[in-house]
């Protein structure tokens, strides 16, 4: 598919036109040359003839002589000529009567000043040159077809070379960046290997280098963090649940103290999994197992742990599925998502309902609550970006990472999270892991 975007479209169509304003150029000083030609020997032509014509019959009013010369004088020449002739010679377009009709034809005419009479001299073009009289235009009239023609198939010809030759080189042009490419898609020696060139890839080629080496460097860094504070937290974590279980058995006849130090376990249980699912999301996707996970268990498991928002609060929530929906998917991950979108809804919605609703291509999390504003739109999905309650005007509570980290998850498994607004206020949050979807 042709496309002005390319490169080698853009190198190819350049030199093209080059080619067409050379070959314009060239037509051009050929067409001025071959009319100064022309002007010259038509003007030495009737400069003869008028010398001839005036040994031979005196002076005159006018002089007649084959092929196509007429000669006035300038007092009985005709005003149209008289208006417009001048020392240089020009021509204009006139239509002759003959036997075939009506002709048009060109009337080359200029005016000349000799022993203090003046004249104008004209010569009919497309009349039949009599070589005896003047060989040099005649055979220049002959010839001027000729190159005419030559001229054209030139034309023709170095056009097609132009464009022949534009096609050839700009695939050699475009060869280099065709094997950065490839270097940058394949592997980091190639890459190098090119990077020592003199040429204008070979800089590209090391900018990129760089770039790659930074990045490297970065995401190692990255993983680095990733796993130590992985590794650093683990275990406060498993001295907290441990402790937190045994304080909860000693506190079995405190019920109120004992609820305290069952929270303190599910929080701490509820934070490694959260360093467990941060931890996939660092690896690549294809380095992911995706075993069979009940969507309908972890979509109950999280409305019955984020059911304490609920408190203080007249809103019900409830699951709807059909049957029991399979997803190859980390369960901690979709827990992950998940959670984070009822939460939100959970956390925007004062009164009313938040319906789960799970079928065969998406689950979808719906609220009565506050709803996004228009303005909120395009940074739906950044990081640290807060909801205001329209009824106070302050900020929800909450850290403004839960969509981000939703829509990151999303990209990870290569889902797809949608949003539209409810007619009757709130907002429907959709996740497709079906990718059949219509």
């Amino acid at each position: 598919m042709f496309t002005i975007e390319s490169i080698a479209n853009k190198f190819r169509i350049s030199y093209f036109l080059f080619a067409l304003l050379l070959c314009t150029t060239f037509v051009s000083i050929f067409m001025y040359a071959e009319m100064r030609i022309e002007q010259d020997l038509v003007k030495g032509r009737l400069l003869q003839q008028l010398q001839l014509s005036q040994e031979k019959e005196g002076e005159q009013a006018a002089y007649t002589a084959n092929p196509g010369i007429k000669i006035y004088r300038y007092d009985s020449a005709p005003e149209n000529l008289k208006a417009i002739a001048n020392e240089t010679v020009q021509e204009m377009q006139v239509t002759v009567n003959n036997q075939t009709g009506d002709t048009e034809t060109n009337l080359h005419f200029f005016a000349h000043q000799k022993n203090e009479q003046k004249y104008i001299l004209t010569y009919l073009e497309g009349s039949e040159m009599v070589m005896e009289n003047y060989p040099v235009l005649a055979i220049f009239e002959e010839l001027e077809d000729i190159f005419a023609d030559a001229l054209k198939i030139a034309v023709v010809l170095s056009l097609l070379i132009a464009a022949l030759f534009s096609y050839l080189s700009s695939k050699q042009i475009i060869k280099p960046l065709l094997d950065l490419k490839q270097a940058v898609e394949t592997d980091h020696q190639n890459l190098t290997d090119l990077t020592h060139l003199p040429s204008e890839v070979g800089v590209l080629a090391r900018a990129i280098d760089e770039k790659n080496h930074k990045l490297e460097q970065y995401l190692k860094r990255e993983q680095l963090f990733t796993g130590d504070v992985s590794h650093e937290l683990r275990t406060p974590l498993t001295i907290i649940m441990g402790a937190s279980e045994v304080l909860a058995s000693q506190l079995e006849d405190h019920s109120r103290l004992s609820e305290f130090a069952n929270r303190i376990s599910t929080t701490a249980k509820e934070t490694s999994e959260i360093i467990s699912a941060l931890l996939l999301l660092s690896r690549a996707p294809e380095q992911l197992d995706t075993p069979q996970t009940s969507i309908n268990t972890i979509a109950l498991n999280e409305v019955t742990r984020l059911t304490y928002l609920l408190r203080h609060k007249p809103v019900t929530c409830k699951v709807v599925a059909e049957q029991d929906y399979i997803a190859n998917v980390r369960p901690e991950l979709l827990k992950m998502a998940l959670g984070n979108l009822i939460k939100n809804a959970f956390q925007y919605t004062d009164n009313g309902e938040v319906i789960v609703t799970i079928d065969a291509e998406k689950i979808t999390v719906s609220d009565t609550g506050l709803g996004i504003p228009e303005i909120m739109m395009p940074l739906l999905y950044e990081r640290f970006e807060r909801l205001n309650d329209i009824n106070t005007s302050d900020q929800v509570e909450g850290s403004g990472l839960g969509l981000s980290i939703v829509q990151r998850i999303m990209t990870h498994m290569d889902w797809e999270l949608m949003h539209q607004d409810n007619a009757t206020g709130g907002s429907t949050f959709s996740i497709y892991y079906n990718k059949c979807r219509i």
